[in-house]
């Protein structure tokens, strides 16, 4: 709408002035006589009249209203900082700037795996799209199906070569994945585990290449030992198959852990042990029974049986939501023996059982502070 016109009381023109008035008959007001004030001749002098003198206003220390008008209405008082963006501010920002960054970054992320422009490392090891994509899919299941709690993470020294050694259980490895999510997520320095994976892991399609995504590598000695030289995570579930395909009566109660290879990689590196148990996989798939026909049929160490497995069809395969618990001990050090300390089967022995005893120890604690299987 067009601004209206003020026009000034004094203006002749909005009184019919002349003879082009908007009423073309106005009667025009007659002139004053100059010198005489327009007053009329003989009239008497009007009184005079006095000069009222304004009342002062007490000073009551707030603003009057015409300075509170002058100073905008506001006292001259600043918003408050509530650390949100205004109105205005957001306007300016088009109120979707985050979703326009992150729509940016997933094209940029798109053309750098279309064009090749990324990098792995020499075990297949790609940093962003285990960040970006192969984290985001585990995400959920770690914080809304199995609820994980961490404890303990600070244990994980924030540089340098360290080995984990958590237990193994749950007929298929979901431990290991979200034992990566855990180091992933909650390690205040960022860090990233490599897990130690079997043969079988890496002749299967599919799961070889997004294991090798992952960081997964296989589980000898050479590619540990050079893991830890270049300064990485390394995690290591010593009990293999034997945990992790042991029946639902045996659940927490660990296997042996080989013949202490683990051990004798982290003393030629000089890179502490840290223990780490995990309460809450065994339920996933309660292992009743093994087909040994279909296990040597198909190649698998074991093929299980679950109250749902396989008489459920695919619905069987899905676990159930137990809640989860992984904590990580403190450290165990190795750096203050001696190179050939790793070929004393007697110290590793002792190391192995250490760790052994202690991963064992803290899963009853936990069982005993566990409320329930689901909550």
């Amino acid at each position: 709408m067009a601004d209206a016109k003020v026009i000034p009381f004094d203006d002749d023109r909005s009184r019919g002035s002349g003879t082009g008035g908007a009423s073309g008959g106005a009667v025009p007001r007659p002139a004053r006589r100059r010198g005489t004030g327009g007053r009329r001749p003989g009239a008497a002098e009007p009184a005079p009249v006095r000069e009222v003198q304004p009342l002062p206003v007490p000073d009551t220390g707030e603003p009057s209203d015409a300075e509170a008008a002058a100073d905008g209405g506001d006292g001259g008082l600043e918003p408050p900082d509530t650390g949100e963006p205004s109105d205005a501010e957001a306007a300016a920002d088009g109120g979707d700037g985050g979703l326009e960054r992150r729509i940016a970054g997933g094209l940029a992320f798109l053309r750098r795996r279309l064009t090749g422009e990324y990098e792995v490392d020499d075990f297949g090891y790609d940093a962003e799209l285990t960040d970006q994509v192969l984290m985001s899919l585990l995400r959920p299941v770690y914080e809304n199906y199995f609820r994980v709690e961490v404890k303990g993470v600070e244990n994980i020294p924030a540089e340098g070569g360290a080995l984990i050694v958590a237990n193994h259980s749950g007929t298929l490895p979901l431990d290991g994945l979200m034992m990566q999510v855990a180091v992933h997520d909650h390690h205040p320095a960022d860090r990233h585990l490599r897990l130690l994976a079997a043969d079988l892991v890496f002749v299967l399609p599919v799961v070889n290449e997004l294991a090798r995504k992952l960081g997964h590598t296989l589980a000898c000695a050479e590619d540990a030992e050079r893991l830890l030289a270049q300064g990485e995570l390394v995690g290591v579930m010593p009990e293999g198959f034997k945990g992790i395909g042991k029946p639902f009566g045996e659940r927490y109660k660990l296997q042996r852990f080989g013949r202490g290879g683990f051990v004798s990689t982290a003393l030629r590196q000089g890179a502490p042990i840290i223990p780490c148990s995990i309460v809450g996989a065994e339920e996933i798939y309660p292992m009743i029974g093994n087909s040994k026909t279909l296990a040597r049929l198909l190649g698998f160490p074991y093929f299980p049986l679950t109250p749902t497995f396989p008489w459920l069809g695919p619905l069987g395969a899905v676990p159930l939501p137990t809640k989860w618990t992984i904590q990580f001990g403190e450290p165990i050090p190795t750096d203050g023996y001696a190179p050939e300390a790793a070929e004393d089967p007697m110290l590793m022995f002792n190391l192995t059982d250490q760790v052994r005893e202690q991963i064992q120890h803290t899963l009853y604690k936990l069982l005993v502070q566990r409320r329930s299987v689901f909550f």
